[in-house]
């Protein structure tokens, strides 16, 4: 090796170890987008440290970022500089100056298209540093069209939505021209969450609603990715697994089920528009409890890895196909548990515990 191999070497392992310092600061050992640990990127026009799945968005759009790689790529002493200058905690004081309260911060755990437009919010369109640029939603009202499953022959055909922070719904229209709603969603019942596995689009959304004290599924998707964020919070967690009948005497079934907040709900198929039964699970503090395995006398189960929920009334029995699924079952329903129970939702507490159905 020549000399100046050698201190062009030297200079590179110097640079990396200025921006491993960097990363040590606070706000810099997070993904400045999505919040993943130990980002691996930089963005040198932005000065912000993000993840390898984050800076798939910054490379797509050179003209808002130019990104390098902290470990592979090489490092000019002015641009450890301006990021030592900049930071993830500066970009964020800048960027989110004016997020909405309502406005949903996508994780890594997200689907890529809430990521992607997270990322347009804040850097192309600025959207939280002007208060004006964000008139699409801020002023509470919002119309637009929504291709819509039809419940009974699976196809998406165009509807109008229209959602109405005033009148607190979110209504959708049979015709373009019709004056009466097909159906009106209350808010306060209403969640809206990226389903793209199962509705098969990228820009596909779950709304799930009560309706008539029975929860309702519609499925939709948007051309473009523009849904509204208002709306969405994440399920707990989707997923197979099997369940008996209240009695536990009859078979175990494969069904659909989805956590949404303390409600699990369950389905013959993931796009039903209805849920068969949903189970209410409460907090510690009012007797429920989940263990793992089944008790001893059950029979009837293919899958080998059983969950048991204890509730005041009974005991729900669950199997799932492998022990990586029954481990994230059982964590999702216990962070369900361990968190203390909201004054609101007592009311639900005999609503949904006993709205157990078929199989």
């Amino acid at each position: 090796m020549s000399g100046a191999e050698q201190q062009k070497q030297e200079k590179q392992q110097k640079m990396r170890a200025l921006l491993q310092e960097l990363l040590q600061r606070a706000g810099n050992g997070t993904c400045a987008d999505c919040g993943a640990a130990d980002p691996e990127w930089a963005s040198l026009t932005l000065g912000v440290f993000v993840c390898q799945a984050c800076s798939t968005f910054h490379k797509a759009n050179p003209n808002i970022s130019r990104v390098k790689s902290v470990y592979l790529d090489p490092w000019q002493a002015s641009e450890v500089e301006f990021m030592a200058s900049a930071g993830n905690d500066a970009a964020k004081a800048k960027y989110e100056q004016k997020i909405p309260a309502f406005y949903y911060r996508p994780t890594h755990t997200d689907c890529q298209v809430l990521r992607e437009q997270w990322f347009r919010a804040r850097y192309e369109r600025d959207e939280f540093v002007y208060i004006e640029k964000q008139e699409p939603y801020s002023t509470g009202y919002r119309e637009g069209f929504l291709w819509k499953r039809g419940r009974d022959n699976g196809q998406f055909l165009s509807r109008k939505f229209i959602l109405s922070e005033r009148e607190g719904s979110l209504k959708y229209f049979n015709k373009h021209d019709a004056r009466e709603p097909k159906a009106v969603m209350r808010i306060e019942t209403l969640n809206a969450t990226f389903r793209p596995a199962k509705i098969g689009s990228p820009n596909g959304l779950q709304v799930t609603y009560l309706r008539d004290n029975s929860t309702r599924n519609i499925f939709v998707y948007h051309e473009d990715g523009k849904l509204v964020p208002k709306l969405t919070r994440n399920f707990v967690k989707e997923g197979y697994m099997e369940k008996t009948g209240p009695k536990q005497t009859e078979g175990f079934k494969k069904r659909w089920f989805t956590m949404d907040d303390r409600r699990l709900m369950y389905f013959k198929d993931p796009l039903d528009a209805y849920a068969r039964g949903e189970v209410f699970i409460g907090s510690k503090e009012n007797n429920y409890t989940v263990l793992s395995g089944l008790p001893p006398s059950t029979q009837g189960n293919r899958w080998p890895f059983g969950i048991t929920i204890v509730t005041p009334d009974r005991k729900f029995l669950f199997a799932c196909e492998t022990e990586a699924e029954q481990k994230d079952w059982i964590a999702a329903f216990q962070r369900v548990i361990n968190r203390p129970m909201l004054p609101q939702e007592y009311a639900g507490t005999q609503t949904h515990t006993h709205k157990v159905t078929g199989m």
